[in-house]
């Protein structure tokens, strides 16, 4: 059954922190070019918001950030992405490189070669696969890439991006499992499948789009409830071919306020 969390204090990366139950922290699952949105990657990156400790020591709400340059690490190092990532980096918040396994159409060699791109130009912490596949056929298979990937970036943190509840065998897998990725008009009614509370929040994330500010506390009791320890919302929705990540919410500093009182003050 779906269960609510209490507050604590931020998981590490790169694994299970022994079962506790976690205080929401926030991913964002990647804005637009740091070319075309300095502004979202400027906040981003402000003092106190990582969740990791930096320069000052204090430690915040968002945990990771996802680098994407053309659907991956693109074709040559990008001097705009390089900046942004450092400046990540140092005020606590984790870089995630984006691989796209295209519901597992991507071979291995493509993503070890985008991996090794990323790590070379950006020095990221870990990876973001997109798409990656959810049937229980196609485990075996993202096994040996997460594997693979491991092995590449050491300690890194790999988030597994179904969008939907895959198969249980991913969670012997990935760091973390997106477990939805839709609009608010299908999270409110959405359920977390049993096999989930088998495992602490902090292995799960949820990413809402279309979310109206009137609704977020009642999206963040859905996230509690149903055992997500990582959560991105936004009102921004896909009209028109528009992609709701490409800009940060309106309501971003009080979506941070709630997950983590007193950062955005």
């Amino acid at each position: 059954m779906p269960y609510l969390t209490t507050p604590g204090e931020a998981p590490p990366l790169g694994g299970a922190a022994g079962g506790r139950r976690e205080r929401l922290t926030l991913g964002v699952p990647g804005c637009a070019h740091p070319m075309l949105a300095p502004m979202e990657w400027g906040e981003l990156a402000r003092p106190g918001l990582g969740a990791l400790p930096g320069p000052r020591g204090r430690t915040g709400p968002l945990r990771w950030a996802v680098l994407d340059i053309a659907g991956g690490p693109g074709s040559r190092p990008d001097p705009y992405c390089a900046p942004a990532a450092c400046a990540l980096r140092a005020s606590g918040v984790a870089v995630l490189g984006h691989l796209d396994m295209r519901d597992g159409a991507r071979t291995l060699g493509d993503l070890v070669s985008e991996a090794h791109r990323f790590l070379e130009w950006y020095r990221v912490d870990g990876f973001y696969v997109s798409r990656c596949p959810s049937s229980s056929a196609l485990l075996p298979e993202t096994s040996r890439a997460v594997t693979t990937l491991r092995a590449l970036c050491e300690a890194g943190h790999i988030v597994l991006s179904h969008g939907t509840h895959p198969h249980e065998g991913y969670a012997e897998c990935g760091d973390q499992l997106v477990t939805f990725s839709g609009s608010w008009a299908d999270y409110r009614w959405s359920q977390a499948e049993e096999w989930t509370a088998g495992h602490p929040p902090e292995r799960f994330c949820h990413l809402v789009h279309s979310l109206p500010r009137t609704h977020l506390e009642e999206a963040l009791r859905i996230a509690r409830w149903q055992g997500a320890g990582t959560v991105c919302f936004t009102d921004r929705t896909r009209c028109r071919g528009q992609e709701p990540w490409d800009a940060l919410p309106g309501y971003w500093d009080e979506l941070v306020s709630r997950v983590g009182p007193g950062v955005s003050e």
